[in-house]
């Protein structure tokens, strides 16, 4: 790599601070990578279940060690508190622990039963190594959401080639860094830095999947790069998720689940609550009480504050364009207003009685911003969230268990906490993903194992079979045989309209 080599800067959204300069690289040195991962694919392959889990958990092991250091640097570059960066960490590990001691149980090799026309065939089925896979990571969550990739695709046995936000590389070179400390022999896990020209390369560079977090506009990008090669790809896109109150709730707690999922990291997160649909009965005394707690709020740029600044400047002018326009459409400013947006921080804003076809309630904000509209019931609730064209999260409130099953199953997303935000998160053994705009594919849990991994069936004959069915050479009554059998085992059921 030249010493002339463009670079970039990553910086702290609290004082402008540069953290670090990074190389802008290449298509050539982006394939140069991918062609070291291919050696150090098949050296990491090798190793088996066993060898990847001892060194994964050792990974984990020395994140759990140093998550201090870790959170620090990802409070300065990113902008979100401390504590909440712990808790990304903390969530991170978990997922590293369940993927390294649940990748054999999912992928390894086992029997699967034949049918009776094959009885004599002994059938297997395992799953190998996609080879490299290409992770391209968000700023919002830079430890959280590439862990659900990089560490799935690890466990199941790829290298990585990762590429991070431009806005929090710093983070991305500390964990790739950090792995290279306990599996020095390879290069595994490797660091392409640059923007998004570099992200495109990575798309087009021949590795066997991508893994991509970011804009469903960005998505699209991705997906239609990748088609080039026609390399598969597991998109998570952006959200838009509802957040549904019953009448019988508990007020308190849905007030105190909704206000953090709304305004948590700013609410720079694919999975923050950005509407909430409140039972007519229960509708003023769950605002009232929302915006109280939302008053006590303190936005800005300490390690204490509630919320950090905005990540990326440029998310400020769609925060405000959905907010002036919700007002001037009819909608209410109960908290905050247009006066709230500042060049880097945003403080706390709560909309209500925004018409449904306003783009604060269409579109993602992805700020510190909540609208909140009232309900007839939980089906009225539920068909406005299914309404929009996002399909990643929601959360339902309230007491009947029944009822919110139920209605958990109506829910067109990938995910559903129940009186609760975002917990599912904290399941590794639970997949994670949407639908619609929201993407598709998952990470986490064995659909995550299974999304970095390709499946093989292989039959083997245990004896000779006395009606052989594949042969220019089969016995004249083969076809009469099996027209009786398929009777017999499954023509007895008659329709009955």
């Amino acid at each position: 790599m030249s010493i002339d080599a463009p670079q970039f800067q990553t910086t702290a959204p609290s004082d402008g601070e540069v953290i670090a300069s990074f190389p802008i690289m290449t298509p050539e040195e982006v394939s140069a990578a991918v062609d070291r991962a291919r050696i150090a694919a098949h050296w990491w392959a090798e190793l088996g279940f066993d060898g990847r889990k001892t060194r994964l958990l050792a990974w984990k092991s020395l994140l759990a060690r140093r998550a201090e250091q870790l959170a620090w640097l990802v409070h300065r570059e990113g902008g979100k508190p401390v504590e909440d960066a712990l808790l990304e960490i903390a969530l991170s590990i978990e997922h590293l622990d369940w993927a390294a001691k649940n990748a054999e149980k999912i992928l390894g090799e086992r029997g699967v039963r034949p049918s009776l026309l094959t009885m004599n065939q002994r059938a297997r089925l395992w799953y190998e190594p996609m080879g490299v896979v290409g992770v391209i990571g968000p700023w919002n969550y830079p430890v959280f959401t590439p862990v659900g990739s990089v560490g799935y695709a690890l466990a199941a046995g790829n290298a990585v080639v990762f590429k991070p936000s431009e806005y929090t590389t710093a983070v991305g070179q500390w964990m790739v860094d950090s792995f290279a400390q306990v599996v020095p022999e390879q290069p595994v896990v490797q660091l392409i830095t640059g923007q998004g020209a570099t992200g495109a390369a990575l798309c087009t560079s021949g590795v066997d999947k991508i893994s991509f977090t970011g804009s469903t506009a960005t998505g699209r990008k991705v997906m239609a790069a990748a088609a080039q090669n026609l390399t598969p790809v597991v998109l998570e896109l952006g959200g838009k998720d509802a957040f549904i109150v019953d009448a019988d709730a508990n007020i308190e707690k849905a007030v105190d689940a909704a206000l953090f999922g709304a305004m948590g990291n700013a609410g720079q997160t694919c999975v923050a609550v950005e509407r909430v649909y409140v039972h007519d009965a229960i509708y003023d005394q769950f605002l009232d009480r929302l915006a109280s707690r939302a008053r006590e709020l303190h936005p800005g740029n300490e390690a204490t504050s509630s919320y950090g600044p905005m990540t990326m400047p440029a998310q400020i002018a769609t925060i405000r364009e959905h907010v002036d326009h919700a007002i001037a459409c009819g909608g209410r400013a109960i908290v905050g207003g247009p006066e709230s947006i500042g060049e880097s921080v945003v403080g706390p804003i709560v909309l209500a009685d925004v018409p449904e076809s306003c783009p604060a309630v269409t579109d993602e904000t992805f700020g510190p911003t909540v609208v909140v509209n009232r309900i007839r019931d939980l089906s009225d609730g539920i068909d406005k969230a299914n309404a929009n064209h996002y399909g990643l999260g929601a959360s339902l409130f309230g007491k009947d268990r029944k009822a919110l099953m139920e209605a958990a199953r109506r829910l067109r997303t990938g995910m559903v906490s129940i009186n609760s935000w975002v917990m599912y998160a904290g399941v590794p053994a639970l997949p994670w993903g949407g639908v619609g705009v929201s993407g598709f594919g998952r990470i986490h849990g064995p659909d995550g194992l299974r999304e970095f991994a390709r499946s093989k069936g292989v039959v083997s004959e245990r004896f000779p079979s006395p009606l052989v069915l594949t042969s220019f050479s089969r016995r004249p009554d083969t076809s009469a045989i099996i027209s009786k059998a398929l009777v017999a085992l499954h023509g007895r059921r008659k329709w009955t309209s």
